[in-house]
């Protein structure tokens, strides 16, 4: 176990360790041991590099959610002073640990929803790397970190430039968000249409796993970003604006009323945002690699195009019609990122299939937890349903 005096050293949960932004976040608490340690790890199916994080990090506990790998992971922590568990109620029910100080929800997907409410329910500050969980149920976890008074910090580059945009300052006008394009920026529509996994899973900017890559390649991800953005800063669809930024140095910006407008800029690099939201509101000091703004040829802007990223599209016309109108989308989009790594389904046809699954499904306007869940239920379905049609 860690040893020394733990006062005011913040007991961090990781949901997701052995994800990109997991990695990454064991990495910024190693750069700073004054100030955090590990509590608990969580992964899904990535066993052996749990083993290797908990024998590293030594929390107090760790949990796999594929209980087939449970009797692995006993047997290469036997000797350690590690609880472990396995399951997705372990996960949930390890959130509320008494010690934790910050929950970092790092999962994948819906799967994050249920961690974090339980972990608001339990008065843990959030970390929140899982967009789905805003997109999903934004307004009930706004309710609830308002109840229970419980911060929600931001982990995604954008929204973290939004956050500290914000900071001391007076009432917005709008919110610029910033997309990269991805690998398919310059492609034509005609391009698009024999595209395949490897060509989208190679993102020009930024390293990430295989279901966030592809969000990224047909901009699902920033349509999951622009609804986060609604319920991370409380704004109006009219509010949010979207524009591609191939260099990935703007990581968002703010504009307020007198027209001036605020920018957060930054290499690429999510340990900045992460180190933000763990240590909030101060700032501490790094050794990252800086930003050489003489080095810049220069900085690009453009509109995205809807017609070839209907996605995006898709997401605000989700975010319009509220109710469980994004949680259809988010489960029609695991459905469809799903079939498309697995050549199932074309680049294109995962418009489809989102398009279909959102006209088909039953619209709620004001749901409740078990809405949310019946909702992400049916649409999974419909989406199958729509890819045996094609198959």
């Amino acid at each position: 176990m860690n040893s020394g005096n733990t006062e005011h050293i913040k007991q961090i949960a990781i949901l997701g360790s052995t994800g990109s932004i997991g990695t990454q976040a064991l990495e910024v608490i190693s750069e700073h041991p004054e100030e955090f340690q590990v509590y608990a790890l969580t992964a899904n199916n990535q066993v052996e590099l749990l083993i290797k994080q908990a024998k590293k990090y030594q929390p107090e506990i760790v949990v796999i959610a594929n209980t087939d790998y449970l009797p692995r992971l006993r047997e290469a922590l036997k000797d350690l002073p590690i609880k472990i568990y396995a399951g997705a109620d372990a996960i949930e029910q390890v959130c509320e640990s008494g010690p934790i100080d910050i929950v970092l929800t790092a999962m994948v997907g819906y799967s994050g929803l249920r961690p974090t409410l339980r972990a608001i329910k339990a008065g843990k500050s959030i970390a929140l790397a899982n967009k789905e969980t805003m997109v999903v149920a934004g307004e009930i976890i706004n309710e609830l970190a308002h109840k229970h008074q419980v911060a929600i910090l931001p982990v995604d580059s954008e929204h973290s430039a939004i956050f500290q945009c914000l900071e001391y300052a007076n009432p917005l006008e709008k919110i610029i968000l910033t997309a990269s394009g991805g690998p398919f920026r310059k492609f034509s529509l005609e391009e698009l249409r024999t595209v395949g996994r490897e060509q989208a899973l190679k993102h020009p900017n930024w390293a990430m796993g295989a279901k966030i890559t592809i969000d990224s390649a047909s901009m699902m991800n920033k349509g999951f970003e622009v609804i986060e953005a609604k319920w991370l800063f409380g704004l109006r669809p009219e509010q949010i604006e979207v524009v591609v930024h191939p260099q990935s140095i703007v990581h968002s910006m703010v504009q307020f009323r007198d027209g001036s407008i605020k920018a957060q800029l930054g290499l690429p690099d999510m340990k900045l945002p992460i180190l933000y939201a763990l240590t909030y509101p101060r700032r501490l000091e790094t050794h990252y690699p800086r930003l050489d703004i003489t080095q810049i040829a220069s900085l690009e802007f453009e509109k995205p195009d809807l017609k070839k990223f209907r996605n995006l599209a898709l997401a605000f016309t989700a975010m319009d019609e509220g109710g469980n109108m994004p949680c259809i989308l988010n489960a029609a989009n695991e459905v469809a990122v799903e079939a498309f790594l697995h050549d199932r389904i074309a680049f294109l046809q995962m418009s489809d299939l989102l398009e279909y699954t959102m006209d088909k499904a039953e619209f709620i306007k004001r749901p409740d937890y078990e809405a949310y869940t019946c909702s992400d239920q049916q649409a999974r379905r419909i989406a199958q349903a729509y890819l045996d049609k094609l198959s």
